[in-house]
């Protein structure tokens, strides 16, 4: 069961009542609500309170995370950006819109101070997504499949979605998700993070044998996991 409440100053904050849950778990992360899970014992009263007791820690660490992120890109006519299969440019126009090509990004602009508000940067974001979402679509299934038969895996599904936070993952039952973002990593990455699920159809955690696999059909699973470690979900 979940329910959301506004919290003056927090927000929206996610409350879930799980089976099997102990204790009460608050989560403050990166780009996403406040979550707090409580047992079914617990009501959601009582987890309200709870929050707003925790209220000054919460702050304390959402002002931390935002301190430890790396600026965000900024967008302009001057700046250079491209995904595996898509270069973004600016064109000068009467309005400010944004045309997704087979190969290219075009932002259309008339004045520039626009591109670089706030409502601009968050628009031509969505422009970005979308391209990266037409290209891991196209590319991240055919590109598993491959490597599934290449290396003998096999897995359930595979969904391709905008994840903050993960390039990928693998659940219980041998479901994959892979995020678009992986569009904007180079090749050999790009297989390393479809590898690194493949394994976990195997291996399900993070113990020596996962890393004796993926070494295996990787040649350099560490160094890769540490360059890996040099990008980020957000741009």
């Amino acid at each position: 069961m979940v329910k959301e409440v506004q919290i003056k100053n927090l927000g929206i904050v996610k409350i879930t009542k799980k089976r099997g849950a102990k204790h009460l778990r608050l989560s403050v992360r990166p780009h996403q609500q406040i979550n707090l899970t409580i047992p079914y014992s617990v009501s959601y009263d009582y987890a309200i309170s709870f929050i707003k007791e925790k209220y000054d820690w919460i702050i304390r660490i959402q002002k931390k995370i935002a301190a430890s992120l790396p600026e965000k890109k900024v967008f302009s006519p001057k700046t250079s950006f491209q995904t595996k299969s898509h270069q973004m440019i600016f064109i000068k126009s009467d309005r400010f819109q944004i045309k997704i090509t087979k190969h290219l990004i075009k932002v259309e602009y008339s004045d520039e101070n626009e591109v670089l508000s706030e409502e601009g940067q968050s628009y031509i974001r969505i422009g970005i997504t979308e391209a990266l979402r037409i290209e891991a679509k196209s590319y991240l299934p055919q590109r598993t499949d491959f490597l599934a038969q290449k290396y003998g895996f096999k897995f359930e599904s595979l969904s391709v979605r905008n994840a903050s936070s993960r390039w990928g993952s693998c659940s219980g039952k041998n479901t994959i998700s892979l995020n678009i973002q992986l569009m904007r990593l180079p090749d050999y990455l790009i297989d390393y993070v479809i590898l690194h699920e493949l394994c976990h159809t195997v291996e399900k955690n993070h113990g020596s044998g996962f890393w004796a696999l993926l070494d295996k059909v990787t040649g350099k699973a560490k160094l890769l996991d540490k360059e890996l470690k040099q990008y980020r979900t957000e741009f």
